[in-house]
């Protein structure tokens, strides 16, 4: 079982040293694609230009570009609601980035109340994420939107 509460005491500890978006983005997703099983790329869409564009990751080569509504990332950030999807070839619109992937989970971050990024996690076993697995990461996606330092851009 992930330890969820040590996950977020490393996203707080990053953030004490950097909360700048990039660097804290680029540490989580490291720390995500190494302590969670059975994944194959952990990373973070930006929204930018009314598309998700492609942020620090961790795994294999990405689709760097998104709209609105397409895809689970897009889905994530247009319903502004975590998706956790146990089959992905059976997602209408799923975008394969990566054919190994079975299964995603797609989190929206918010800066003042908006969607601004997303965390999305990929995994080549179908139904991959659990309820513990959506209420952990939704825990962590909240941390990670009260410690971050957004910049001017977002």
């Amino acid at each position: 079982m992930t330890d969820y509460a040590l996950i977020i005491k490393q996203i707080q500890a990053f953030a004490e040293v950097s909360a700048d978006c990039i660097a804290l983005m680029a540490n989580v997703s490291a720390l995500l694609y190494h302590t969670l099983k059975e994944v194959n790329w952990a990373g973070f869409y930006l929204v930018k230009n009314n598309a998700l564009l492609l942020g620090p990751f961790q795994g294999n080569i990405a689709c760097v570009r998104i709209e609105k509504g397409k895809g689970v990332c897009g889905t994530a950030w247009a319903e502004d609601a975590v998706q956790a999807v146990d089959d992905v070839h059976t997602f209408a619109g799923h975008i394969a980035c990566d054919s190994a992937s079975r299964s995603e989970i797609v989190l929206p971050l918010h800066r003042a109340g908006e969607v601004v990024a997303v965390l999305d996690i990929d995994s080549p076993v179908p139904a991959r994420f659990s309820a513990a697995d959506v209420q952990g990461l939704s825990q962590a996606a909240q941390t990670i939107e009260q410690v971050i330092e957004w910049g001017a851009e977002q």
